[in-house]
C-alpha cells in the first residue's frame, strides 16, 4: 500500500504541536510526569518519523518532583521564528480540586538540539500555552484560561503579548475566544493567511467529546468570527472507527504550500474500549474553501489511511540492548526526576547497567525506574539480570506501569535469611496491591530472565528455567486496566489519567540502604 497508516507517532505521543524548518519537519509531544520532558521527533516527508531529542532534561527547565499522577509537562507548543526555536511548556503541579497551579515557561535555542537556554516564567493563567510570531515582528503568549469559578474551570483562551527583550509579558491581557458549545476549550494556536488570524483550539474534552475547532478575525484580538462547520474534526461515537477520541490539533504547511495537521486520537481495544496505547498522533490532509480550513475527505472524520503520503517504512520499533555494549537508548525515561548517576550508572568493566534500588512504585518522588513506551498491540519484552537482594523490602524485576496506583511488577525479591531469592507477579489495581502467585517461586540461579508478553488486553509473564527455556507462570492478567480509560473510570473516584503504557525495570530497596540490582540486556519486540 502505497500510502501513509495512521498514527505516524504510535503508543503515548499526544497533544502534537508541528513546524515547518526549511525541509525539515519536528513535532513535539507532551510527557507529563515522564523524565526528561518533551518529546521531539524529526521528519523530511511528514511520514517517517524519529525521535531525536527531549530538550527538557535538567531540573532548571524541569522540576517535578512530587507532582501528582499525569501532571507534569501538559501541551507544549514548538514554534520558530526565522532564527531560533521557541518551546513554550507548563508544568502542572495540582489537578484534585477547583485549585490547578499552572506555571508555563518559554526556552528558546538555535538548534532543535540544543542547548536550551534557561526558562522564562510567562505566568500561570492556565495550560497549553502557545506562542505565535506575528509578521510586524511582535510575539504573543495564547493560553486557556483556568477559572475555579466554573465547574469545569474552562474560561476561554487569553492572549497576551511577549517583551523578547525584557523576557516577560507584557500589556494588556486579552479575552479573545469563549469557545463553542462544545465547551472546554484548550489547546490554542494561531496562525495568519489570507489576511485572517486563525485560531485553532481543542474541544470537547480528551474523551470520545475530543474534537478541533476554528475561529478567524481579521484583527488579532477578535472578534473571532466561528467556522461554519465547526468542529472541523470530531468523530464522537465512531464504534467502527480505528481511530478515535481525535483532538487537539496543529497546522503545517509544506514546501508547496499543501496544508496538514496533526492531532492526537486514541485506538480502543475492541473488547472494551480501553486505549492501552495512550493517545497517539496521527496526520491528516486539509483543503481550503472560502476561506476556511476542511479535511480533504470533506468530512469531519480523519482517514486511518492517508493517501496524499507516502507509507512510512519506519513504523516497526524492535530495540535490543546489550549493555555490555550499548548505552540506554533514547526511548528510555524516568519518572519525575533526571537519569543520574547516583542511581542508574553503566558499569563498563562488568558490562552492566547497574541501578541502585529507592522507593516503592507508588512514590511520587525517588523511584528506580526506567522505562519505554509500548508502541504496539503485540510485544514480547525480555530483561536479563542480576540481583541478590538481602531482604523481602529489596525487589527488582519488569514493570507495566499506568502510573503509581496501576501496575504489574513481575520481581525477584529476598527473605530474611538474606539468601533465598523469590520471585512473585504484584498486580496493583486502583492502589490495591496482590501478588497473582498462590505460591512465590524459588530463584536459584545467577542470571535471571524475565519475560513479558503482552497481546492487547492480556499479558502473560514467564521466568527462564534452570536449564534454558521459558518457564510460564501461568498467570492471565488484564493489561487494559493500563489505560487511561480505565484509571478514569474504573475506579472509586475520577483520577487524572492522560498518559499511556510504559514497560521497563525496576528496582527498590525499601530500608533504605540502597541494594542494587545489574541489568544485562532489554529487548523490545513487536510481535
Amino acid at each position: 500500500m502505497n500510502a501513509l497508516q495512521n498514527p505516524i507517532l504510535r503508543g503515548f505521543n499526544p497533544d502534537p504541536s508541528i513546524v515547518r524548518v526549511g525541509n525539515d519537519y519536528y513535532i513535539a509531544t507532551s510527557t507529563f510526569e515522564w523524565f526528561p520532558g518533551v518529546q521531539i521527533h524529526h521528519s523530511n516527508n511528514l511520514s517517517d518519523w524519529e525521535l531525536i531529542g527531549h530538550p527538557l532534561d535538567s531540573t532548571t527547565l524541569l522540576d517535578m518532583k512530587g507532582v501528582p499522577d499525569s501532571c507534569g509537562v501538559w501541551a507544549p507548543c514548538l514554534t520558530h521564528d526565522g532564527e531560533r526555536f521557541h518551546l513554550v511548556y507548563s508544568i502542572i503541579k495540582s489537578f484534585d480540586g477547583v485549585w490547578k497551579d499552572t506555571p508555563n515557561y518559554l526556552t528558546t535555542s538555535k538548534d532543535i538540539t540544543g542547548p536550551w537556554n534557561d526558562p522564562v516564567f510567562l505566568g500561570s493563567y492556565g495550560f497549553d500555552g502557545s506562542m505565535f510570531h506575528d509578521d510586524d515582528g511582535r510575539k504573543w503568549f495564547l493560553s486557556m484560561l483556568v477559572d475555579h469559578r466554573k465547574g469545569l474551570f474552562f474560561g476561554g483562551i487569553v492572549m497576551q503579548e511577549y517583551d523578547l527583550v525584557e523576557k516577560r509579558l507584557v500589556g494588556p491581557v486579552h479575552h479573545i475566544f469563549k469557545g463553542t458549545s462544545l465547551g472546554i476549550t484548550e489547546g490554542p494556536h494561531l496562525y495568519k493567511i489570507y489576511g485572517y488570524y486563525y485560531l485553532l483550539t481543542a474541544e470537547g474534552g480528551t474523551d470520545y467529546g475530543h474534537a478541533v475547532t476554528i475561529a478567524r478575525s481579521e484583527n488579532i484580538t477578535g472578534s473571532y468570527e466561528m467556522h461554519p462547520e465547526n468542529p472541523i474534526l470530531h468523530h464522537g461515537f465512531q464504534t467502527d472507527h480505528v481511530l478515535q477520541r481525535t483532538g487537539h490539533g496543529d497546522l503545517v504547511w509544506d514546501a508547496e504550500g499543501a496544508c496538514f495537521m496533526v492531532f492526537l486520537a486514541g485506538r480502543p481495544l475492541k473488547k472494551n474500549r480501553r486505549c492501552t496505547l495512550g493517545r497517539e498522533t496521527c496526520i491528516e490532509k486539509i483543503t481550503w474553501h472560502n476561506g476556511w480550513p476542511y479535511l480533504s475527505n470533506r468530512s469531519k472524520v480523519a482517514r486511518a489511511v492517508v493517501t496524499e503520503l507516502p507509507e512510512s517504512v519506519s513504523n516497526r520499533k524492535d530495540e535490543f540492548l546489550n549493555f555490555s555494549k550499548d548505552a540506554l537508548s533514547i526511548h528510555y525515561q524516568s519518572l519525575r526526576i533526571p537519569i543520574s548517576k547516583d542511581w542508574l550508572w553503566h558499569d563498563h568493566k562488568s558490562g552492566v547497567l547497574r541501578i541502585k534500588g529507592r522507593e516503592s512504585l507508588s512514590s511520587t518522588f525517588e523511584q528506580s525506574l526506567i522505562a519505554r513506551r509500548v508502541q504496539h498491540f503485540e510485544i514480547d519484552y525480555t530483561a536479563r539480570m542480576k540481583f541478590q537482594p538481602t531482604s523481602f523490602q529489596n525487589m527488582m524485576g519488569l514493570v507495566c506501569y499506568y502510573n503509581t496506583g496501576h501496575y504489574y511488577y513481575l520481581h525477584v525479591y529476598g527473605d530474611e535469611d538474606e539468601v533465598s531469592r523469590w520471585l512473585n507477579v504484584i498486580c496493583c489495581d486502583n492502589f490495591d496491591t496482590s501478588e497473582l502467585l498462590a505460591s512465590p517461586l524459588k530463584i536459584s540461579s545467577e542470571e535471571i530472565g524475565l519475560r513479558i508478553l503482552w497481546k492487547y488486553d492480556q499479558l502473560t509473564f514467564l521466568v527462564e528455567g534452570e536449564t534454558g527455556g521459558w518457564q510460564d507462570l501461568g498467570i492471565m492478567a488484564d493489561a487494559s486496566i493500563l489505560s487511561d480509560d480505565y484509571v478514569r473510570d474504573g475506579g472509586k473516584q475520577y483520577r487524572a489519567a492522560f498518559t499511556g503504557s510504559f514497560v521497563g525495570v525496576a528496582c527498590q530497596d525499601l530500608t533504605g540502604m540502597g541494594q542494587s540490582g545489574a541489568v544485562l540486556s532489554l529487548e523490545y519486540k513487536e510481535l
